[in-house]
């Protein structure tokens, strides 16, 4: 087993993973922390949760070993253009016993990486948001959308649930009885499936229901639309149908027209076994028929890769790709 280790960090919202690695592919130790975004978090906060999945990770190795390291971040930029957070990630790296330089990349190209070793290519991201990017030697080039939720975000699981409460209202507007989709949000939201003798009433229930929570807790919503869509549900199919076109339109921003480099999709709501991601597979197979379409996989193991495949010692990114990190076509 080579003596050389690299290191490579997931950082998201609600859980941060790191991976050690030996540059021959052996797993060295694996750890796992809070959220560690310093975006959603503060960068004291998101350090410590970063210090404590290194510590883990680096449990059974000599952190002198380690020559390379990545971290993924949503918001990279934020944190390389911030001197405060990027010396809150210096510290934590030097109390884990690091010595060795560290690179920061967007957590697309990490879920890219998880997916595939093909250096060019596209990752198709929807989970509470969306976001398409194009990579090139990998490198993040182009992206679309990841505009947030007032205004982008297009297919994502926030979508999803604003069209779902969408839905409802017109329904209540109309003085409808709500469909099954649309009473399991009512339901959701206000504890009753219950329509008042004035609709109206309702509709403003489910409003202040709304507006009492911050926006994106919307997304709360998309697995009620997910279960209904598996269950055969019109309107629940519909909307799954709509963000489907909406995600590939935002592949198609970045993407040329019979390109046929890999596609690879990321978030919750593609990676599972989900009517979306059959949904978006279909579409993309439509429009791109000669491009390969792979599940990302682990993201702290491809950070780790990316840190890897810089060294001179690894001559064969290709293979070392094949041993640390899960695929799925």
């Amino acid at each position: 087993m080579s003596d050389t280790a690299v290191v490579g960090l997931d950082v998201g919202g609600t859980s941060t993973r790191a991976a050690a690695v030996s540059i021959d592919g052996v797993r060295l130790g694996t750890g796992r922390a809070g959220g560690g975004n310093p975006t959603s978090h503060g960068a004291e906060r998101a350090a410590a949760e970063l210090l404590a999945a290194l510590r883990a990770a680096l449990a059974d190795v000599d952190p002198t070993r380690v020559r390379a390291g990545v971290i993924g971040l949503a918001g990279a930029g934020r944190l390389l253009a911030d001197p405060q957070g990027r010396a809150a990630f210096d510290q934590a790296w030097s109390d884990a016993g690091l010595r060795c330089p560290y690179a920061v990349h967007g957590d697309a190209l990490v879920a890219y990486a998880s997916g595939t070793a093909a250096t060019d290519g596209t990752v198709l991201i929807a989970g509470t948001g969306a976001i398409a990017a194009q990579v090139r030697d990998l490198r993040l080039d182009r992206t679309a959308d990841g505009h947030g939720w007032l205004l982008g975000d297009a297919g994502s699981g926030f979508w999803l649930g604003r069209e779902a409460v969408r839905r409802l209202l017109s329904d209540l507007d109309r003085a409808d009885p709500p469909g099954e989709l649309a009473g399991r949000v009512l339901a959701e939201l206000t504890g009753s499936a219950e329509v008042a003798a004035r609709p109206r009433a309702t509709a403003e229930a489910v409003v202040q229901a709304v507006t009492q929570r911050p926006p994106v807790e919307l997304a709360r919503l998309a697995p009620l639309v997910v279960t209904a869509a598996r269950a055969g549900e019109p309107t629940a199919q519909a909307l799954i149908g709509e963000a489907a076109v909406l995600l590939a339109e935002n592949a198609a921003r970045i993407r040329p027209p019979g390109a046929a480099d890999p596609v690879v999709l990321g978030g919750g709501l593609l990676t599972g076994d989900t009517p979306l991601g059959a949904a978006v597979r279909a579409e993309l197979a439509r429009r791109w028929p000669d491009a390969p379409l792979h599940t990302a996989g682990d993201g702290a193991a491809a950070a780790a890769w990316l840190a890897a495949r810089e060294l001179p010692e690894v001559t064969d990114p290709a293979a070392l790709h094949a041993l640390l990190v899960s695929t799925t076509t």
